[in-house]
């Protein structure tokens, strides 16, 4: 049948015969690339033979170990991390944001004391606020009287402002500044100004030891907070950050209290972050509402979409374009919706399955900073009479800040994979040719000589299967009628 062709077609031209197939082993071992094996098929010496196979037995033990060694420290994700100082003729000026650390106009809240807890609840979403609940009975009274109260038009007006009376003096690289030149944003402070914000072209600096150079009038007698909720310091708290980035002041921000000069001399550095498996970031995240994307601006996206979904509006402080929420919904759902989101981890940060992880790119600016006292008694003087105002007023109100950059350099620090594709094959086929003198063709030739040795076995396991019966042909199974007559004449 078609068992039985297909038997002799194999051995007739597939199936060498075993002097051919002696012949070719012996050739392989004769001519392979592969160092040791020649000296073993070759030599007389059966001593000679045991060395070499003895040693031929080590590389190979020593080859598999080293290559197994680079697979496993490749698949931990090694990374490296260096750092380059890169000297430029132009860098580019960061984005300050400067608040009053007295946040609202004293006979604003002279009635209205509890405005300045509805500010904490507001600001409660930025950073982590304990609610007391000795101000409950009293929130309640004031949401009964001031159902249509907006804390956020009441900040924008009766907050910390800037204009000629509170900027004094602003002056960048030897060209005057203006408070127009400040963009409003709200913070936990607040009403705060951004200088040199997202909306205008990216200022340049093209030399070190000038910057940014500001005399502010705080104003105490004008603006007030509350020392029981724990602010009891007077002057300005401001931020350094990238103009793409909205300002953080939770643990970032830099204090100038009043009567003070301060100096804050600036680096730039530019942290670049592997990808996972290698690092904790992910380029393909976007955010909706900024343009690059930043931890911190993530993790209030995060927060704007939690709580719109539960409170059904969006507060004024994150971004977004939902409904915003009146004051009630602060207190009664906002509030409760951020402690839950901190109590189940709702928005994450840090690694690369967390909610927000580390940005691929990012770019902070270190600070030096050094205090002293503002002004002699010349300078006292000076600015009393140009102010018109008394040398103790100008002690307990005026703050001159200085910012500029220490050098024009910036320092990229980059986390590198400490071990790639190409290396990972390099290092294994150097410890192949070390050891064993091998290297890709002869990876090639033994792959064509396990393949040619495996076809053989199938042919073999196929020539010695059983042979089918035939079960199908009844006359070859059944005596023929010649078969009948010898049976019964041999009977």
């Amino acid at each position: 049948g078609i068992l039985e062709k297909i038997r002799l077609c194999l051995i007739k031209k597939l199936m060498p015969h075993f002097e051919d197939r002696r012949k070719y082993h012996h050739e392989f071992a004769s001519s392979t690339s592969f160092h040791g094996v020649y000296n073993i098929v070759k030599t007389q010496s059966k001593t000679r033979k045991v060395l070499w196979l003895l040693v031929l037995a080590g590389c190979l033990a020593v080859v598999i170990w080293q290559i197994c060694s680079r697979f496993i420290y490749y698949f931990s994700w090694p990374t490296t991390t260096t750092m380059v100082v890169q000297y430029v003729e132009e860098i580019q000026f960061p984005a300050v944001t400067f608040c009053n650390l007295n946040r609202f106009q004293a006979h604003a809240v002279s009635n209205l004391k509890i405005i300045f807890f509805i500010w904490n609840i507001v600001s409660a979403i930025l950073q982590k606020f304990v609610m007391e609940d000795k101000y409950s009975q009293e929130l309640n009274d004031f949401f009964a009287e001031h159902q249509n109260f907006s804390i956020k038009e009441f900040t924008r007006k009766n907050g910390f402002y800037l204009n000629s009376s509170t900027l004094l003096e602003c002056d960048f690289f030897g060209k005057p500044c203006y408070p127009q030149d400040f963009e409003h944003v709200f913070t936990e402070y607040g009403n705060c100004f951004t200088f040199n914000h997202n909306d205008l072209s990216a200022r340049r600096v093209s030399l070190s030891g000038r910057g940014l150079h500001l005399l502010f009038d705080v104003q105490q007698d004008q603006f007030t907070d509350e020392p029981a909720l724990g602010y009891t310091d007077a002057g300005i708290t401001f931020v350094i950050h990238s103009p793409q980035e909205l300002p953080r002041f939770d643990g970032l921000g830099l204090l100038t209290p009043v009567g003070t000069h301060t100096q804050v001399a600036i680096h730039q550095l530019k942290s670049i972050i592997q990808e996972y498996p290698w690092g904790e970031c992910k380029p393909d995240i976007k955010l909706q509402y900024h343009k690059i994307y930043s931890t911190n601006g993530c993790l209030l996206e995060c927060k704007a979409r939690y709580i719109q979904d539960w409170c059904g509006c969006l507060p004024f402080i994150l971004p977004g374009n939902g409904t915003e929420c009146d004051l009630l919904k602060f207190y009664k759902c906002v509030y409760p919706a951020v402690y839950d989101i901190e109590i189940k981890g709702l928005c994450t940060v840090g690694t690369h399955n967390s909610t927000c992880p580390a940005p691929c790119e990012e770019t902070d600016y270190p600070t030096t900073v050094t205090y002293s006292s503002f002004g002699g008694e010349k300078a006292i003087k000076y600015f009393s009479e140009k102010l018109k105002k008394s040398p103790e007023y100008i002690r307990q109100n005026l703050v001159r800040i200085e910012i500029k950059y220490h050098d024009l350099s910036y320092k990229i620090t980059q986390q590198q994979k400490a071990l790639t594709i190409s290396e990972l094959l390099a290092e294994v086929g150097g410890q192949l040719g070390l050891f064993c003198g091998a290297s890709m063709i002869t990876i090639i030739e033994l792959l064509e000589y396990i393949f040619t040795n495996f076809c053989w076995m199938c042919i073999f396991l196929l020539l010695k299967a059983p042979e089918m019966p035939q079960w199908n042909n009844p006359s070859q199974n059944q005596p023929t009628h010649k078969e009948k007559k010898r049976g019964i004449q041999e009977c």
